[in-house]
C-alpha cells in the first residue's frame, strides 16, 4: 500500500527539506490566526459600564472587570479607586495592590 505524501504529520512529512526560517514563519502565521479583534461595544453597554464604575467609586463596592486580551479575556475583581476621564483610565484596587486600567480595554463589568 502506497503512503500518501501528506500523511502522518502533514506538511512536514512531504517537505523534508524545509528551511528553518520557513518553518518559523509558518508557525508564527498559525499563532497569529488565533488572535482576536476587540469587539465594538454598543452605546447601551458603554453606559452600563460607566454606571457600574461610578457606583463602585462612590460606594467602594467590589466589582468584576473583564479586560480584552488578544488571545483570552482577563477578569479581575476589586474596587475602583479613581477615574481619570482625560487619560481614559481607572485606578483599580485588587489583590492588595492597584493598577491603572485603560477604559478602552474594558469589555464588561459586573457587580
Amino acid at each position: 500500500m502506497a503512503r500518501k505524501k501528506l500523511e502522518g504529520n502533514g506538511l512536514w512529512e512531504g517537505s523534508r527539506m524545509i528551511m528553518p526560517e520557513h518553518k518559523a514563519r509558518i508557525l508564527d502565521d498559525a499563532l497569529n490566526e488565533e488572535t482576536r479583534e476587540k469587539p465594538d461595544l454598543d452605546p447601551q453597554a458603554l453606559v452600563e459600564i460607566s454606571q457600574v464604575l461610578a457606583q463602585s467609586l462612590e460606594d467602594c463596592s467590589p466589582i468584576t472587570i473583564t479586560l480584552f486580551g488578544e488571545y483570552k479575556d482577563r477578569s479581575i475583581h476589586g474596587i475602583v479607586m479613581r477615574v481619570d476621564w482625560q487619560l481614559k483610565q481607572i485606578k483599580f484596587h485588587h489583590d492588595d495592590d492597584w493598577e491603572w486600567i485603560k477604559l478602552d480595554n474594558v469589555v464588561g463589568v459586573s457587580t
